[in-house]
């Protein structure tokens, strides 16, 4: 049981204080409610360029990371489709440190042409060494707009073109700015051996007087549900024919993401799953091959992917994998193996919740869906799954209408 305490200041700041006597460090995460899914479709990569200009140097302080360092911590972002979030761990004698740091940059970032261009450049050669000039870089930038038609899930997080961040203006990127970054869309959570009354004192002191925004409404084009099987096939210079299907599942708070969560588990295990049986073990038409979901807020996807070996034809895959998921269709996994794979899950989340970081992140993340009780409480809804709901699911969701494959062919 993770304990931890919630207020909200005026400006509409959300805080989350979870007290963790011992350790004699200290976390500090700040998640803002942007993701790539709230960029314009002419301007995408603005969420990921911000990762990185937030570092960039802000109103009163020119370099984030030297006073950072100097206080023994250290700092790092991450950009999703539906969030970014930033993080610093520190000794806890130093927590005004961290504090002083991120409310000045949630106040205002420099905003100099030379941040700008040097954190363009970084990005613009971050998109070609990992997406363009590596094998299999772009592929979830092929998958995506074909997975997704309408919704903004349809590019990724590095965006669709690198011209949209070749052209970033001074105006653009504030714009961006001051309609994500400020209290009313961010959540900050502590962990920590403080008092609840300091940590309130300190929340106060350093992002009380950072002027109150509304939060602008979120209108995402709802993507229509797919009933035809799409398929594309991109030749590239990579070692082995690599493979993608795609099949659409349920929000991150919907019943069935728990579902497809434990169903991904089952089949797409690399030494007993049905799928290495199968088709690699067996048949020896894979190298490898798993199964994973996105675990997008919005309508995700569940992910079968793998290579192909030598002098096999992804004809061959195609006449061999749907019998197989038939298979899953048709058979009802055991209790056993039911049970197997909740207590893997929940030995999984106890190691996890060790980590003070990762509390801070997830208690972050929930509090985003108004739900941070499930950091506690989600376990439950695994153990609550029976194999007849997960047999029933299996056959909703492995349908091929609702399914799209990207096969990426070398050269």
């Amino acid at each position: 049981m993770i304990a931890f305490e919630r207020f909200t200041l005026a400006n509409g700041l959300r805080v989350l204080f979870h007290k963790e006597p011992a350790t004699p460090m200290a976390v500090v995460n700040v998640l803002y409610d942007v993701g790539a899914r709230d960029e314009s479709p002419e301007q995408t990569g603005f969420a990921h360029l911000f990762e990185h200009l937030m570092f960039g140097g802000s109103k009163h302080i020119a370099d984030f990371d030297a006073p950072l360092q100097a206080a023994g911590g250290q700092s790092n972002a991450f950009t999703s489709n539906d969030i970014t979030n930033y993080y610093d761990v520190l000794p806890a004698h130093n927590l005004d440190t961290a504090l002083w740091l991120e409310s000045d940059r949630m106040l205002s970032l420099a905003f100099t042409p030379k941040s700008l261009e040097v954190q363009r450049q970084v990005v613009i050669e971050e998109f070609k060494q990992r997406y363009l000039n590596q094998p299999y870089g772009d592929a979830w930038l092929q998958l995506r707009p074909l997975a997704y038609q309408k919704h903004p899930y349809r590019w990724a997080t590095i965006g669709k073109n690198i011209k949209h961040i070749e052209d970033a203006t001074m105006d653009d990127v504030r714009a961006f700015f001051k309609k994500h970054y400020h209290p009313g869309n961010a959540i900050l959570c502590i962990v920590g051996n403080f008092e609840l009354a300091t940590i309130k004192e300190k929340v106060a002191h350093y992002f009380g007087n950072i002027p109150a925004q509304a939060k602008s409404p979120r209108q995402l084009t709802a993507e229509p549900p797919q009933q035809k099987f799409r398929i594309k096939t991109i030749q590239r210079k990579v070692p082995a024919g690599s493979f993608y299907y795609a099949f659409k599942m349920g929000k991150r708070l919907s019943d069935s993401y728990y579902l497809a969560d434990l169903l991904s588990d089952h089949i797409g295990n690399e030494k007993t799953g049905i799928l290495y049986t199968e088709l690699q073990r067996k048949k020896r038409l894979v190298s490898e091959i798993t199964a994973y979901i996105t675990g997008s807020i919005d309508e995700g996807l569940f992910v079968i992917t793998g290579k192909l070996n030598p002098k096999r034809t992804f004809e061959e895959l195609e006449a061999a994998i749907w019998p197989v998921l038939a298979q899953i269709k048709d058979k009802k996994m055991s209790k056993s193996a039911l049970q197997q794979l909740i207590l893997k899950l929940r030995t999984a989340k106890a190691f996890q919740d060790q980590g003070l970081l990762n509390r801070a992140m997830n208690l972050s993340f929930f509090e985003l869906l108004d739900a941070a009780d499930l950091l506690n409480t989600e376990s439950a809804r695994y153990e609550q799954i029976s194999t007849t709901q997960l047999q029933q699911y299996a056959q909703e969701l492995l349908d091929k209408n609702r399914c799209s494959l990207l096969q990426i062919q070398p050269k």
